[in-house]
């Protein structure tokens, strides 16, 4: 059985006292869904807002002095945002897991676009270096394509294209937890945080 998910990049959660998150080794990958807990939401809003966690330039107003809204800041106020992750597919059969490389973001998906619909192949970030090509009627997964002896999954493009349309309802799910989330644990930046999230993985906001 194949599974696609997309999944953010978690860093250090250890030590963290703004809100509620739950325990996660570092730099390890949480599947963005409806069925995340409270925690899990917390967690997933912290990594993004800790992929965006950076000293204002001149054209951004100063940090906050409040630790609250020093840790936003970069979230609420940047133009472009990142979320570090982005699809992992496992082949469960087979036991082979394609993961996002390194600096490849959830909101770069849409090359995967490219995949099915278009060129044929796309790549997804370095170390490991995971490689897509559509070969006819299929696309084969390399895991690392820097490695002459990495493992590949191979699915049907329909399937593909099937598992990629479950994706973004994931996402679409998981942002309809975000806006709830924030109006209790962060009720006066909701609705600025819950927006930003939605820009950073490439989503729309939920309405209402």
């Amino acid at each position: 059985m194949i599974i696609l998910q997309p999944v953010l990049e978690v860093g250090q959660c250890r030590g963290f006292t703004l809100w509620p998150v739950a325990e996660a080794e570092p730099y390890d990958f949480l599947p963005l869904s409806g069925a995340l807990s409270p925690a899990e939401v917390g967690t997933a809003v912290m990594a993004i807002a800790a992929c965006n966690d950076c000293e204002p330039d001149d054209g951004r107003p100063p940090r906050p002095a409040d630790p609250l809204g020093a840790f936003l800041h970069g979230l609420l106020t940047m133009d472009d945002l990142f979320a570090s992750g982005g699809l992992r597919v496992t082949d469960s059969v087979h036991g082979t897991t394609l993961v996002p490389g390194c600096c490849n973001g959830i909101d770069e998906r849409s090359d995967w676009a490219v995949v099915v619909d278009g060129s044929g192949s796309a790549s997804f970030g370095h170390d490991p270096s995971p490689f897509a090509e559509r070969l006819d009627g299929r696309v084969r997964l390399t895991v690392d394509a820097e490695r002459d002896d990495s493992p590949v999954i191979e699915l049907p493009v329909t399937e593909l294209r099937r598992q990629l349309s479950h994706a973004e309802r994931d996402l679409a799910d998981f942002m309809r937890l975000v806006g709830p989330w924030a109006s209790r644990h962060i009720p006066d930046h909701a609705e600025a945080t819950t927006a930003a999230v939605a820009r950073a993985l490439a989503v729309p906001a939920p309405v209402g």
